[in-house]
């Protein structure tokens, strides 16, 4: 698979190709439904399969802070998306010029003449171009006179339920990891990079791998047990993890800090991917640091025993 960065980009690419667009946010079974039907057209037509990702998401651009929370970075929305067998990710910067240009001109210009789509597929739902003036009918009037395919995929539906990103939201929100699960298709992880943090864990006597979010709002905030798998060398382990502010220090970026149980190596660098399987309680302000540290330690003892619970 290839990422192709701006429009500008796509020159000598591919001459036509089968597409999708949309937020992906999640990448959830809805999203998967979605992009296995344009590679099995891509298959069908012997056409290169094309997803068009927005970044930053539309509603982050347009409300900043108060944007919904965020399922996946861009990095990981990748990951998920190359595992499906996509060939190309064009990734659309959503600037304010983007963000003012018309739907007729985004299809004409974008879709029919740089990106020579003969086949789109779009959710059913799926708006776009200045003031969402465009949708399925406004491509499909285009469709007639450019000879290209349009269709929209409907909702996808499991167990009389409307799988979408704000339904996988409202389900984490709610600390429901296996109802989250049943909509992704998967269980909720996310993935990084161990960096430098503090050290003020360590100080305490809980090290911990600090992973850096790169996202505005994380979909979870508070304290929960968690499995950890150390992408690099496939190793697995359970501990405990802290995602939010961490206001007993007057954080103003949220993190994300894992403490592996009885772990002491060197990790820094390495990718970790954290799977949330249950909610310890809400990240609060402790009066001191003294505090903090007896609340950890209950936290650790509360995990562990849903630790030994799994592996008896």
């Amino acid at each position: 698979m290839k990422i192709i960065r701006g429009i500008t980009n796509l020159k000598n690419q591919f001459s036509q190709c089968v597409l999708t667009l949309g937020n992906f946010d999640g990448v959830h079974l809805g999203h998967q439904q979605l992009i296995n039907h344009i590679i099995k057209q891509g298959k069908k037509r012997n056409l290169p399969t094309v997803v068009m990702l927005f970044e930053p998401q539309p509603l982050e651009f347009f409300t900043q802070d108060r944007a919904p929370s965020r399922l996946t970075s861009f990095q990981e929305k990748v990951i998920l998306i190359e595992k499906l067998g996509i060939d190309y990710i064009l990734v659309i910067p959503f600037t304010k010029k983007f963000a003012h240009m018309s739907a007729n001109h985004f299809i004409q210009d974008w879709l029919i003449n740089k990106l020579q789509a003969k086949y789109i597929t779009i959710g059913d739902d799926f708006q776009f171009g200045f003031e969402r003036k465009g949708n399925i009918n406004l491509l499909q009037q285009y469709a007639h006179n450019n000879d290209f395919i349009v269709e929209s995929m409907p909702t996808f539906v499991w167990n009389n339920f409307r799988i979408s990103s704000t339904a996988v939201r409202q389900a984490l929100l709610n600390s429901d990891f296996e109802l989250a699960h049943c909509l992704l298709g998967r269980d909720y992880t996310i993935q990084g990079r161990v960096v430098h943090g503090n050290a003020l864990a360590r100080q305490l006597g809980f090290p911990t791998a600090n992973i850096h979010l790169h996202r505005k709002k994380p979909a979870l905030q508070g304290v929960y047990f968690v499995k950890v798998k150390n992408i690099c060398n496939n190793q697995h382990y359970h501990g405990i993890a802290n995602i939010g502010l961490r206001p007993t220090i007057n954080g103003k970026k949220a993190i994300l800090e894992v403490n592996i149980f009885d772990f002491s190596e060197d990790i820094y660098g390495q990718y970790l991917d954290i799977t949330f399987v249950q909610k310890l309680r809400d990240e609060k302000k402790f009066d001191s640091l003294t505090d903090l540290k007896q609340q950890i330690t209950q936290d650790i003892c509360t995990a562990k025993k849903i630790s030994a619970q799994l592996t008896n």
